[in-house]
């Protein structure tokens, strides 16, 4: 894998929500700007709902990917879809029925995600991987940014890369929590190709530096 083939998402949880659109345009080289939805229910935090959603929509120089750590996704995820993003993902815990919802998004137009918890294990997913077109496996407890990211979630994420490539399947394995350059290769190394990374971005000096020095971290960890 190169590092074309790597994708970082920086998550907008550690932005300056004041200055939405400049921080945006900080990250224009990244792949996708990640955007936490929290209702206080699911996780304990909350964040913003379709309305700010929308205008980051409006004003981001690259995708949406959304990530909803929220309750009742099989009721609410369809409005992200249709608000234009590029991907969105709900919570395996919260769904009622992921692979209708699934399906659902990719009507819409959206790609259809589904995250799973630190604790959550994947086996259920390995017979449905093609109704997914990224897994997202959280490396810290969902709903605060800024936490240190948990090695133990790490086979669960190899035991995915090993039943996608024996299945063929094309889909994305994503990290979030605690992913900076010193734990990417980390991730990079049990499977990972797509890397959501808050205040390792945004904290740095140099943003655009900060991507592509995790790119390149990401990148040669998967050619070992």
């Amino acid at each position: 894998m190169t590092d074309n083939d790597v994708r970082i998402n920086p998550s907008i949880l550690a932005a300056d929500f004041v200055n939405m659109q400049a921080d945006l345009a900080r990250i224009a080289t990244a792949d996708f700007v990640h955007v936490d939805v929290m209702d206080n229910h699911f996780v304990p935090n909350l964040t913003f709902g379709p309305q700010m959603v929308g205008r980051i929509q409006d004003t981001s120089p690259i995708p949406l990917d959304v990530h909803l750590m929220i309750d009742e996704p099989d009721r609410w995820a369809p409005e992200y879809a249709e608000l234009g993003a590029e991907s969105v993902t709900f919570h395996l815990e919260a769904a009622t029925d992921p692979i209708s919802l699934a399906r659902r998004l990719r009507q819409i137009g959206a790609r259809a995600g589904v995250a799973v918890k630190p604790g959550t294990p994947v086996e259920g997913l390995f017979d449905s991987l093609d109704e997914f077109d990224q897994i997202l496996v959280m490396t810290v407890e969902p709903g605060f940014g800024g936490q240190s990211f948990m090695p133990e979630t790490m086979p669960k994420l190899r035991m995915l890369a090993d039943e996608a490539r024996r299945r063929g399947s094309a889909v994305w394995l994503q990290v979030d929590g605690g992913i900076g350059e010193s734990t990417i290769a980390q991730a990079a190394e049990a499977g990972a190709d797509t890397f959501v990374a808050g205040s390792a971005v945004f904290g740095a000096t140099d943003p655009q530096a900060a991507i592509t020095a995790l790119r390149t971290a990401a990148g040669r960890a998967h050619r070992h």
